[in-house]
């Protein structure tokens, strides 16, 4: 699996909820994608009740970190179907079915599927709406903005069409 996809992989886990798999698997993160160390550090010295907090805190309180790709739409973007219909048709497009709890455009699922896939045509349609997701959390100071970084130093710039 090239580098990108498995830093697209590790950080839809850094996005998740962070449970008993979360930080069963932290180690196994930290090594496969150096790119994500500055969170990786900081996940494995917080304690898990604290860190389950700050999630909810940064993700489920707080209106300003939606990891649904709808939440950050850009409203001048026209003919590509709503992101959760855009998610579903990528993903059936492949064979695959959303099933999980959240919408299929959930950021985690999202960098998932380009993992999986390789195809890096839908997170580099919702590019914007991540770097703006991205801007946010580094407002705001918290480390999951590293987790942003990271990805959206893969995505190529508005305007090209190759990475980075």
């Amino acid at each position: 699996m090239p580098s990108d996809q498995v830093l697209y992989q590790a950080a839809a886990l850094c996005l998740t909820y962070p449970d008993e798999d979360f930080h069963a698997r932290l180690p196994l993160v930290r090594e496969a994608a150096p790119q994500l160390r500055e969170f990786t550090d900081h996940a494995a010295v917080t304690p898990p009740r604290e860190l389950a907090a700050h999630y909810v805190e940064v993700f489920d309180v707080n209106n300003r970190h939606g990891l649904h790709l709808s939440r950050w739409r850009d409203v001048n973007a026209r003919g590509r179907g709503t992101p959760p219909e855009r998610c579903t048709e990528a993903y059936r497009a492949y064979g695959l079915e959303f099933s999980g709890e959240e919408l299929p455009d959930y950021l985690p699922a999202v960098l998932e599927f380009t993992a999986r896939t390789g195809d890096t045509q839908l997170l580099t349609e919702y590019r914007d709406g991540v770097r703006r997701l991205r801007t946010r959390l580094t407002e705001d100071g918290t480390p999951y903005a590293s987790v942003l970084d990271a990805v959206c130093a893969t995505l190529p710039t508005v305007g090209t069409d190759g990475p980075r």
